[in-house]
């Protein structure tokens, strides 16, 4: 039985800055998928691949995957990207008609099927240590800001949202959710990620469980 073939679009979060291959939050969850009752029995494996690298914007994403594009189609795509549009200070507007081509080409890396992509939100960094000095509200409105266009342009296409932002605000609390870089999550907090990613991906994927 073939593996199911997942394809995770992003950045830093994506890649997983500071943490190991397999804490990375795709790579969880294609473990959880593994493990799951519908997919665990049968022996199916995931073959995971990541086109993400810490500091890429929406533009910087479309570049590299036209420089290293993706071989044939997917059973799964999540997108994740954005925090840096907004770290720069780029317009929300240009982002809109970035983040909706972007979400275009994963469509189409799913077999030009929405709803195979997986939209996450852009969690809130302006909650860790490293944004201490920041202007923390501000920052907080510009994250909503962003992730009220990457929700509108993913429920426009019909492709799936998974909204990961509350649970990002919660990481100062508890500081083994966030790394050594005092910025970017830690495993325990991509695996919180992957946990609430799960049912969806179970939602996409079941229609290969009969196969």
């Amino acid at each position: 039985m073939p593996s199911i073939r997942y394809l995770a679009l992003g950045d830093s979060y994506s890649i997983g800055e500071k943490v190991s291959e397999r804490d990375r939050w795709p790579n969880q969850l294609a473990e959880l998928i593994k493990l799951s009752p519908q997919f665990g029995k049968g022996g199916r494996g995931v073959e995971v691949t990541i086109i993400a690298r810490t500091g890429w914007t929406v533009n910087e994403l479309r570049d590299g995957i036209q420089a290293n594009p993706p071989e044939g189609f997917y059973d799964m795509v999540s997108l994740l990207i954005g925090v840096n549009d907004q770290y720069r200070g780029y317009p929300v507007d240009g982002y809109r008609e970035d983040f909706r081509l972007m979400l275009g080409n994963a469509i189409h890396y799913a077999g030009g099927d929405p709803k195979h992509v997986i939209v996450v939100s852009i969690p809130d960094w302006g909650v860790t240590p490293f944004a201490q000095g920041s202007d923390r509200d501000q920052i907080a409105r510009d994250i909503d800001r962003f992730n009220t266009i990457n929700r509108d342009e993913t429920e426009r296409t019909g492709a799936h949202y998974m909204d990961i932002t509350p649970g990002s605000r919660e990481g100062p609390n508890d500081p083994s959710l966030i790394t050594s870089d005092g910025l970017h999550p830690s495993g325990r907090m991509y695996r919180i990620w992957a946990e609430q990613i799960l049912p969806i991906a179970l939602e996409i994927l079941q229609v290969d469980q009969g196969e």
